[in-house]
């Protein structure tokens, strides 16, 4: 049986990596119409006439840029990201988009923090549709900004150093996956060698370097105690105090070193909240009254029942 890959037309030096293997052992390379010609050229391809692929040779090798029946290797992952990437390019342009063209790292920032809580409450809601398009707007925010990096005249650079410094990053901080002599037996191990990982990296002077405090208030509470209850801070050094916000500190600390997580938590009880709020003015627009016009006791009578 031959192989058969499919070539992403749009991007002409992109062939799936499970290709290789084939093309490097083939004795004939055949190409459809609309393969790109860098392709053909360096499979020294000659023109496929569509011949059925189950009376080739298994030795041949079918460049296509859509799927044959059953017969295909598919399009790598990820293969979709360069288009985004050529969008996202063509909107930055010259004759692209004006709008775009204007935009700041500086102008970005209110957009980036909205399309990612718009990401957290898709996930909290369990909305499969939501959530691919709300990953999707997350991920404009990267190309956006990597575009913008790429135009800056101070130290530019471009979505694939971004792309590579991830990738060195990841491979880097898991030896125990793509290196030898290292093991790691649970997440709990793995999420301590992470740290240890990423302080040699950092060259960190404080065990809490690297925390980002522009971060909503209990979120940054419960790192905070993570990071130093690592480092062995005793509890008793936790904010003290009857304070409104030492008091928020300690329940944010003691929910996270309890293993749970207090910035979920909360916006779980939050939404709760609001669905209710929600539930009794509807109740009280079915009685026809005006739900902006209720008191105390109107509250009480129309708040839904546990």
């Amino acid at each position: 049986m031959p192989a058969v890959v499919v070539t992403c037309p749009r991007r002409a030096a992109v062939v799936p990596a499970a290709a290789l293997p084939a093309l490097r052992a083939a004795t004939s390379v055949l190409a459809a119409p609309g393969v790109p010609d860098a392709i053909v050229e360096a499979a020294g391809a000659v023109e496929w006439d569509g011949t059925d692929p189950a009376l080739l040779s298994d030795s041949v090798v079918v460049l296509v840029t859509e799927p044959v029946g059953d017969w295909a290797l598919p399009a790598p992952a990820g293969s979709a990201l360069l288009d985004a990437v050529a969008v996202m390019d063509r909107l930055r342009s010259p004759g692209g988009c004006p709008w775009d063209a204007e935009q700041t790292h500086a102008s970005l920032l209110r957009y980036l923090v909205e399309e990612c809580y718009e990401l957290y409450q898709a996930i909290e809601d369990g909305d499969r549709t939501e959530m691919r398009e709300e990953l999707g707007d997350v991920l404009l925010q990267v190309l956006f900004h990597a575009r913008v990096a790429a135009e800056s005249p101070d130290d530019p650079f471009d979505v694939d150093d971004v792309a590579t410094g991830l990738v060195d990053k990841l491979v880097g901080r898991h030896p125990h996956v793509f290196a030898d002599g290292e093991s790691v037996e649970s997440a709990d191990a793995q999420d301590r060698r992470w740290d240890e990982i990423k302080r040699t990296e950092k060259k960190r002077e404080s065990s809490v370097d690297g925390v980002a405090t522009g971060q909503p208030a209990v979120a940054l509470a419960a790192k905070l105690a993570s990071r130093t209850s690592r480092a062995g801070l005793p509890g008793d050094l936790l904010p003290s105090g009857d304070a409104p916000g030492a008091t928020l500190f300690r329940l944010a600390a003691e929910a996270q070193l309890g293993g749970g997580d207090p910035e979920a938590e909360l916006r779980m009880v939050a939404r709760a909240f609001d669905d209710a709020v929600r539930s009794a003015e509807r109740a009280a627009v079915a009685d026809g009254r005006d739900p902006h016009a209720l008191d105390a006791d109107d509250w009480r009578h129309y708040w839904p029942r546990r």
